[in-house]
């Protein structure tokens, strides 16, 4: 008799810790492995031809194409990737608490920053440039002495070109580049200065297609690379990996002529794994 009752008690025991497993192997949200569960990354929403949230919701942009080939290459499929918004300010904070797996979301390397996370990459060499109207005559920073020039507020984009280039500009800032780029349409303001990739992004929309052009002034050189939780080694050799093969197989070139060949956007080669230009 007491035989029986040890062997149901563990029989009942047994039971529930293979309920316990078969509960715990379902949909999976760990934001690090695959197999039936998803994956958190970091974008953008406010950048288009980079990182763009939709009216329908979808997502789309350069760092969009090059998050899903990545999480597809780490065995995800697009609809097990939710992208989460990652706004510059929070990007360090949202990797150190684990709300996304990575980032990618025009995410400059530089040494501040490498303190307090890992890079993968860089996957794209950006510039910071000016973007005017196609038929302007401003070919060179010094042409803005007396020119209206627009920027964020707090953007040292703007800042850079009047210390260095042109200490006559008449600096306009502004709460966003959308605002920039409205203002650069209307005539209110002659030129837009950040990294030429945002640049080429906005104009490559369809309301502004044929009506600007960037004047090629390469200002800086941005390293975007992929953020990932500072110590990650694994995750960080594996988005490398797959960075190499979208290289490789021409998905690269595709995602950039996609999002930014319609503002005749001169992009860089590919940058090789691990080299930073400065």
């Amino acid at each position: 008799m007491q035989f029986r009752k040890v062997t149901a008690a563990s029989a009942a025991v047994l039971a529930l810790a293979l309920s316990a497993t078969a509960c715990g192997s379902g949909d999976k949200d760990d934001n690090g492995s695959s197999g039936g569960g998803k994956i958190k990354i970091g974008i953008k929403y406010d950048q288009p031809g980079l990182g763009l949230q939709e009216p329908d919701g979808s997502f789309s942009g350069f760092d969009v194409d090059v998050a899903t080939y990545v999480a597809g290459q780490l065995g995800y499929k697009p609809s097990q990737i939710e992208f989460v918004q990652t706004k510059s300010a929070d990007r360090e904070n949202a990797l150190a608490r684990g709300d996304v797996k990575f980032i990618a979301a025009t995410y400059s390397i530089t040494d501040e920053r490498k303190a307090k996370v890992d890079f993968a990459g860089p996957y794209l060499l950006a510039h910071q440039d000016l973007l005017v109207k196609k038929d302007s005559t401003i070919s060179k920073g010094t042409d803005l002495n007396g020119r209206k020039l627009c920027s964020v507020t707090g953007s040292t984009s703007a800042q850079n070109v009047q210390k260095t280039l042109a200490p006559k500009a008449n600096l306009k800032e502004v709460g966003t580049y959308s605002e920039c780029i409205a203002g650069l349409q209307s005539g209110a303001v002659d030129a837009v200065t950040t990294d030429d990739s945002i640049l080429a992004g906005f104009a490559a929309q369809d309301k502004y297609k044929g009506q600007f052009k960037l004047a090629g002034l390469k200002l800086s050189n941005e390293n975007y690379g992929v953020g990932v939780k500072k110590g990650d080694a694994a995750t960080m050799d594996k988005i490398n990996k797959a960075l190499e093969k979208m290289v490789g197989d021409g998905s690269w070139q595709k995602a950039v002529d996609k999002n930014f060949g319609p503002a005749g956007y001169k992009n860089e080669p590919a940058p090789k794994i691990g080299v930073i230009v400065k």
